[in-house]
C-alpha cells in the first residue's frame, strides 16, 4: 500500500477504509508532560503532537460561559484551593497545585425560572469574543503544513448545561420538567451553530468535528436511553446534521459507561465513538458487533495496562481489541481509554503508538496494491 499522510489515514479511518498505518493520538496529563521534561525525554515547551507524531491537531473550542463579562469572584482561598463564583452563576472549588475536576458547591440555576432570568438572555446573540479565531487559524495552518488532520473540538449541550445547574438539578429537570432541559439543549445547540457558522465562514472548515459529551459514570449512563432520545438527541442531531452538511465526520467523546446511548447517538449521526473507558464497563468488541458497519472506534485500550509498562501485556491488549474490529470492516484510531497519566513511561507511550499503528498491516498488508 502506498504511504499515506496523517490526514489521509485519519480521514480514511473515519470512512472505515483500509490504511497503511492506523492513526494515533492522545493527551498527556500536565504531570506526565512535566515528568518527561524532568527526565530529559521532552524539551520544555515542546509540542506533544509533533513529538509523538500524532495524527491530528484540534482547535476552535468556543467559550460557552453564560456571562462572559462577569469577573470571577474569589469567595474563599486556602493554600490548596480556591472557591470561585463564575459567569455561569456556579460556585466551584478548584485545586491550585494539581489537575482535577472542580468540585461543584452551589448553583444559582436550579429550575426553569432561574435559567430564563439569569442564563438564557446571554446565549441568544452572536458574540465574537466566544470564538478563538487566532488559535483556530494557527492550529489549522500548522496541521496543513504537517499534513495532519485538523479537527474542530468543543463541547455539546450536555457539557454546556451542567456547568450552569450541576448534574443533579439537570437530571432532576429531565425527570420533572423535561421541557426546561429541552429548551437548554436547543438554546446551546443554536448558540454553537451560530458561532461555528461565523468561524468557518471566516477561517475555513476543519477536516472533522469532535464533540465532548461526558454522559456516563461507572456502569451507568447519566440518563436512560429514552430520556437521551427525547431530550438531548434533538440537539445532537442538529449539530451532527450541520457537520454532515459540510461534508465532515462526527467524533463523539464520552467518558463513563454510555453503551446504552450508542443506538441513539448513531441515529443522531455519530460517525466515531471515542474514549470507551474500560473501567466504566465499556467494551469495543461488544459495541462493534452491533455497530461496526456504521462506526469507527477510538480508544478502549486500557490505560491501566499501558501504565503497567509491560510491553507483552500492551501488545496483547492492542491485538485483542484492534485486530477483530478491523476484520469486521470498521476503523480504529489508536488512543487510550482515557488519557496519559505519569505512570506511563515515555518510551512505553512511543511503543504503544508505534505498535498500535502497525496493526493495520496485520489486516491489510499485501491486500492492497
Amino acid at each position: 500500500m502506498k504511504p499515506m499522510t496523517h490526514k489521509e489515514r485519519f480521514l480514511q479511518t473515519l470512512a472505515r477504509k483500509p490504511v497503511d498505518l492506523l492513526p494515533h493520538g492522545d493527551g498527556l496529563w500536565g504531570e506526565t508532560y512535566a515528568k518527561y521534561v524532568a527526565q530529559g525525554k521532552l524539551k520544555e515547551g515542546a509540542d506533544q503532537v509533533s513529538h509523538f507524531d500524532m495524527s491530528w491537531r484540534g482547535g476552535g473550542w468556543l467559550n460557552s460561559l453564560a456571562d462572559i463579562d462577569f469577573k470571577d469572584e474569589v469567595l474563599e482561598e486556602t493554600e490548596e484551593t480556591k472557591l470561585v463564583l463564575n459567569g455561569n452563576g456556579a460556585t466551584m472549588r478548584t485545586w491550585k497545585q494539581r489537575s482535577g475536576t472542580p468540585e461543584h458547591i452551589d448553583f444559582k440555576v436550579k429550575d426553569r425560572a432561574a435559567w430564563n432570568e439569569l442564563i438564557k438572555p446571554h446565549l441568544l446573540k452572536l458574540d465574537r469574543r466566544r470564538i478563538p479565531f487566532d488559535s483556530y487559524r494557527a492550529a489549522k495552518q500548522l496541521a496543513a503544513e504537517e499534513q495532519r488532520a485538523f479537527v474542530w473540538a468543543g463541547v455539546a449541550p450536555f457539557e454546556q448545561m451542567h456547568p450552569i445547574c450541576g448534574h443533579e438539578y439537570m437530571l432532576m429537570g429531565m425527570a420533572l420538567d423535561p421541557d426546561w432541559v429541552k429548551d437548554m439543549v436547543n438554546t446551546y445547540a443554536n448558540l454553537t451553530l451560530m458561532h461555528l457558522e461565523t468561524l468557518f465562514a471566516e477561517e475555513g472548515l476543519p477536516d472533522a468535528m469532535w464533540f465532548y459529551e461526558d454522559m456516563g459514570f461507572k456502569e451507568r449512563p447519566f440518563m436512560s436511553p429514552a430520556m437521551y432520545e427525547e431530550i438531548v438527541m434533538p440537539g445532537h442531531k442538529k449539530l451532527f446534521d450541520y457537520a454532515h452538511a459540510k461534508g465532515l465526520k462526527v467524533i463523539v467523546h464520552s467518558c463513563g459507561f454510555v453503551e446504552p446511548l450508542v443506538p441513539g447517538l448513531v441515529r443522531a449521526g455519530m460517525d466515531c465513538l471515542q474514549a470507551m473507558e474500560v473501567k466504566a464497563g465499556m467494551d469495543v468488541l461488544r459495541i462493534a458487533k452491533n455497530f461496526g458497519d456504521r462506526l469507527t472506534f477510538c480508544g478502549n485500550l486500557d490505560i491501566r495496562i499501558v501504565a503497567s509498562n509491560d510491553r507483552r501485556k500492551i501488545m496483547e491488549e492492542l491485538e485483542r481489541k484492534i485486530l477483530p474490529v478491523l476484520k469486521m470492516g470498521s476503523g480504529f484510531i489508536v488512543h487510550s481509554d482515557h488519557s496519559i497519566p505519569p505512570e506511563v513511561e515515555h518510551d512505553t507511550l512511543r511503543f504503544f503508538f508505534d505498535e498500535g499503528a502497525k496493526m493495520a498491516r496485520r489486516v491489510w498488508h499485501n491486500n492492497q496494491h
